[in-house]
């Protein structure tokens, strides 16, 4: 079942008479260094005079084990309970590392998730999923695991520059592409810079609870949701770590949709002209990332890793149409090393 979720000016207060409760014994909550800055501010009024605040470093190479062990200290310091409460201040980081440590914190307790960017916001916070990366493979440790409540605000999005704006954009795009054509239609006209996010943000997470509700633990439709994230995913990971080429989630995803979608063309289940469509659309909102042809099948190597995987089988999610996503769809390493030859040579 999808978590309770809360929408708009009502969402913190919401957030803050569930916070007064008798059940909860403490409330903490997890931020990184940008959004203690920049949002916990507007979070503050709204929460318990006695809640300890729990910072970590920002940015996607701190989302590990180790910075696990560290919120974990913290909760022990504080001698939290299992009736305290984690509250996630942030984005897909945190989200996604608070989730994890509110899961195995004394087997469990509650974590409510506030998202801050519009990653978080559509995507990451909403579904159940955690998870750290792992040996610089994305999100290789983690477990399903709802959370108590998700409280989205788009006042957050006030605090974002474009950049992380279109990284989770991207997101939203996958959205479109594998489950209403009709949006794709109208927005690729539009382009993403909107006055209003909100009905964007309600259409967007509204399929993917539609989604999460139908396959909540991943073992068949959720699976179209991994639309443009085995490259992407690839990408994103083997640029981890390399100073001065790292690439935000939305970004990776955004070159993984334009190589995914000419994969479904050679497979017969995108049509040219609906290439051209995604491309256009996708190269008017963002870069090329850039990388050389030799490093395309390192990149494409570490897909043996997505999880999506069986045995030795790359299962990837395409697009059979816009509008349609089928999953499970065998491709070679050969194949997605060709489709980012593909992307390169745009």
């Amino acid at each position: 079942m999808n978590a309770p979720l809360s929408f708009g000016s009502d969402a913190l207060p919401t957030l803050a008479a569930l916070l007064r409760q008798p059940a909860v014994s403490r409330v903490l909550v997890l931020t990184d260094s940008n959004t203690a800055r920049l949002c916990y501010p507007l979070l503050q009024p709204h929460l318990p005079d006695d809640h300890k605040l729990i910072e970590i470093p920002a940015g996607e190479e701190h989302k590990t084990l180790s910075t696990c062990e560290n919120v974990w200290n913290c909760l022990t310091e504080y001698r939290t309970d299992r009736f305290g409460v984690l509250v996630n201040l942030g984005g897909g980081v945190v989200t996604d590392l608070g989730g994890l440590c509110a899961a195995l914190y004394k087997r469990g307790i509650r974590c409510m998730q506030v998202p801050t960017t519009l990653l978080a916001q559509v995507d990451a916070s909403v579904g159940g999923k955690t998870g750290v990366d792992f040996q610089n493979f994305k999100n290789q440790l983690g477990v399903f695991q709802e959370p108590a409540g998700v409280f989205i605000d788009p006042v957050f999005l006030q605090t974002l520059d474009p950049r992380q704006l279109k990284s989770g954009y991207a997101e939203i795009v996958k959205h479109w592409l594998i489950a209403d054509a009709a949006a794709f239609e109208e927005q690729r006209r539009q382009g993403m810079f909107v006055e209003d996010w909100t009905p964007i943000i309600r259409e967007s997470v509204a399929t993917k609870q539609r989604i999460v509700e139908a396959d909540p633990l991943e073992s068949g439709l959720r699976k179209i949701l991994n639309f443009g994230h085995t490259v992407g995913h690839a990408l994103e990971s083997f640029l981890l770590g390399q100073p001065g080429r790292e690439v935000l989630h939305g970004e990776a995803i955004a070159a993984g949709i334009v190589c995914e979608s000419w994969l479904a063309v050679q497979k017969g289940l995108l049509s040219p002209e609906e290439l051209d469509k995604i491309e256009t659309f996708i190269f008017s909102v963002y870069e090329k990332i850039h990388f050389v042809t030799f490093e395309t099948d390192a990149i494409a190597e570490l897909a043996l890793q997505d999880k999506k995987n069986v045995g030795a089988t790359i299962n990837c999610t395409l697009l059979q149409g816009i509008g349609h996503a089928v999953y499970d769809q065998p491709v070679t390493l050969a194949e997605l090393a060709e489709s980012l030859r593909y992307y390169h040579r745009l």
